[in-house]
């Protein structure tokens, strides 16, 4: 027996492997696995070369746990070691020199990539004591066995084994015992080893039998060895694509298409990614693309080399130059990942730019799911923008498609206002604004449907893309003012009437939390509608984005502001005023002929003050102003009573102002109820 030192201190060892290189314990099973394979490789490159000439017979790797005895053991019959390679290998190499190699690589461990060795110290994650039981492929080579016990101490000495190959044996620790539950390792070796190049079996398949589970002489094989991105897409039909993208997500609807990935140069790079369905919540869909290097699983966090608008996808990517740090886990910054990032967002604008080219039809039926990719990638991503505006579409609320170009075309006659600005129309809910939407098809407009979760960034970005253009929602003003092609004309109430309409609906309005209404009375035409509720573009659509870009919250934390337009010269909306003239004429004819005494006495005492400086007027008449202006603010007050009185046992005004709220869905509640009673009571 040959007793050893590594060649360096035990504080010094692992608490570089758990800090720097292993902070996932699990991963000690792939780079075992993983070592494994690449050893029975090796011995299959030897033998199509002619430099092994035996026999390869099963090169299975074999994954068994015994939970009695506490071990987890790792065999393969690939090249094994000779104890000189044992000594190179695991001794020397890993930690080349010992504290030569602690001092060279104290600050920077992702600098040890590439040292074969340190792979099998993840074994010190969850295991007390490792056994190395190997035979060497090479003629006359004899078994030895390494064993060490997490110290700087170890042993070699020969060992009974009549075949090649090697065995790792992890005797586990008290505090990772969970590790020697077969479900643990089968999860384990399911996630990081499905895709390995050569079959990896865990123990035995089993079955029911005589109300048991028993096993079977078969393998439990684990692995997919030739996964469908490792194949040429000529010789692959859609149905595989379907099966391996439903092996993949089983509980996932079948994608909308996918892009087969291949590339050797100037980077090796193959995968295959998909096109899911999705209709809502970003964040939900992420971490779907699994990253591999050589069919060895890697991460699901491909934030970087892929981008960002294409996290949203979902498959595979494998290539060996995405340089990993030694555990594999985590990314680092290289060429290579700007060129891979760069290609596969090419790749994706060619696909999409191609089925709308060859399949108009088929692209404008996958549209609704397209969206989502499409508007992140061109809000996120200047070059994405550039070749997506090309495919980029509009649905309106016919459901008719069209290009941006083709839009601007379609609208451009009808829909520019006064200023030269072209208007785009758009609703969001084509129930909720059905009324809306009609009245401005009715004016010859079209209107867009803007109904996805990107649509307000989109709308934003639009406008500063596109010349002189401006988004505004069907709902947000009257339909005669949403294109004022213009100045307006025509007859409008004298001031005092509208005032009197305006106190007369505005004491009615309901009270709701975080939400003002703001009454103006407008001619509209007899034959539009009484009211129209409206929301001003700006403000709407702040608290739009207030929702999804935290940045803005303070818009998000302001009330909803709303207008309620009376239109004057509808029958319903006369019929008020004539009968609230006629039914206060006695309680306001004092309180008016007052306000106009007062507001002649304002006018001289303003009109005697103009032109003169703060000093030079007479603290009697600031006085006797401020006292007049306080008793018009007071008589006004005592005016808006009268009329605020009359119309809370005015049935019209409460249904007229109910039947703009059912039309907005803003009628909720109590108000809801009685307005359904207050309509039986009138029918």
């Amino acid at each position: 027996m040959q007793k050893g030192n590594i060649g360096v201190t035990t504080e010094n060892i692992f608490p570089i492997i758990k800090k720097f290189l292993y902070s996932d314990h699990e991963i000690f099973l792939r780079e075992l696995v993983s070592n494994a394979v690449d050893a029975t490789q090796k011995l299959k490159t030897l033998a199509a070369t002619g430099d092994f000439k035996g026999e390869l017979g099963d090169l299975t790797v074999r994954v068994k746990v015994d939970k009695e005895n506490g071990t987890i053991t790792i065999s393969d019959r690939g090249l094994g070691m000779t104890a000189e390679e044992i000594d190179k290998y695991i001794n020397q190499i890993a930690f080349s020199g010992a504290n030569d190699f602690l001092e060279k690589y104290k600050d920077d461990a992702n600098a040890i990539i590439g040292h074969f060795g340190l792979g099998f110290y993840s074994a010190f994650m969850v295991a007390k004591t490792v056994d190395i039981v190997t035979l060497s492929y090479k003629e006359g080579a004899k078994a030895v066995k390494w064993s060490c016990d997490g110290s700087p101490e170890f042993t070699l000495e020969e060992a009974e084994r009549s075949d090649r190959g090697t065995d790792i044996i992890l005797h586990v620790d008290e505090d990772c015992k969970e590790f020697l539950e077969e479900s643990r390792l089968q999860g384990l070796l399911t996630k990081y080893c499905h895709f390995l190049a050569v079959p990896v079996a865990f123990g035995k398949k089993k079955e029911w039998k005589d109300g048991k589970q028993v096993e079977t002489d078969e393998d439990n094989l684990i692995n997919d060895t030739c996964p469908i991105w490792t194949k040429k897409p000529s010789d692959l039909k859609e149905e595989d694509y379907k099966k391996f993208y439903r092996d993949l997500y089983p509980m996932a609807d079948e994608p909308l298409f996918w892009i087969h990935l291949n590339v050797d140069y100037p980077f090796n790079l193959t995968g295959v990614l998909y096109f899911p369905k999705i209709k809502s919540n970003i964040d939900l869909q992420r971490n779907k693309i699994q990253l591999y290097c050589n069919q060895v699983y890697v991460t699901d966090s491909v934030e970087g080399i892929v981008p960002d608008f294409l996290t949203l996808l979902h498959g595979v990517i494998d290539s060996p130059d995405i340089p990993l740090n030694v555990s594999r886990s985590y990314l680092q910054s290289d060429s290579n990942v700007k060129k891979i990032s760069t290609y596969i967002t090419k790749k994706v604008s060619d696909r999409l730019q191609s089925i709308f080219k060859n399949d108009r039809k088929e692209f404008e039926e996958k549209w609704d799911d397209l969206k989502i990719f499409i508007n992140y990638g061109m809000l996120t991503q200047e070059d994405f923008y550039e070749k997506a505006s090309k495919f980029a579409l509009f649905k309106d609320t016919d459901n008719k498609y069209y290009t941006f170009e083709e839009y601007q075309t379609l609208i451009k006659d009808n829909q520019t206002d006064k200023n030269g600005s072209l208007i785009y129309l758009y609703a969001n809910n084509l129930d909720e604004q059905y009324t809306y939407i009609d009245a401005a098809k009715n004016k010859g407009y079209n209107v867009l449907l803007m109904d996805g979760q990107l649509d307000v960034p989109m709308i934003n970005m639009l406008e500063q893309k596109f010349e002189k253009s401006h988004f505004t929602r069907v709902d947000s003003d009257i339909v005669d003012r949403l294109i004022v092609k213009e100045d307006q004309k025509g007859e409008e109430l004298p001031h005092d009437k509208q005032e009197v309409l305006s106190s007369l609906f505005k004491g009615q309005m309901p009270k709701v939390k975080k939400t003002e209404f703001h009454v103006e009375a407008h001619a509209l035409g007899e034959n539009n509608a009484p009211i129209v509720i409206t929301q001003a573009e700006y403000m709407r659509r702040m608290k739009d984005m207030a929702s999804i870009q935290p940045g803005m919250s303070f818009y998000g934390e302001m009330p909803d502001m709303f207008n309620l337009v009376l239109n004057s010269d509808h029958r319903l909306i006369k019929q008020v005023l004539s009968d609230a003239e006629t039914a206060c004429a006695e309680k306001l004819v004092p309180v008016e002929s007052e306000i106009a005494m007062l507001t002649l006495r304002r006018n001289e005492l303003q009109k005697a003050q103009e032109g003169k400086k703060d000093e030079e007027i007479p603290t009697a008449e600031k006085d006797e102003l401020n006292d007049v202006e306080k008793k018009i603010e007071a008589q006004k007050t005592e005016k808006e009573n009268i009329l605020n009185g009359y119309a809370t046992g005015n049935k019209v005004v409460h249904q007229l102002i109910d039947l703009a709220l059912l039309q907005n869905n803003m009628l909720k509640g109590e108000a809801l109820t009685n307005f359904v009673k207050r309509s039986v009571e009138m029918i």
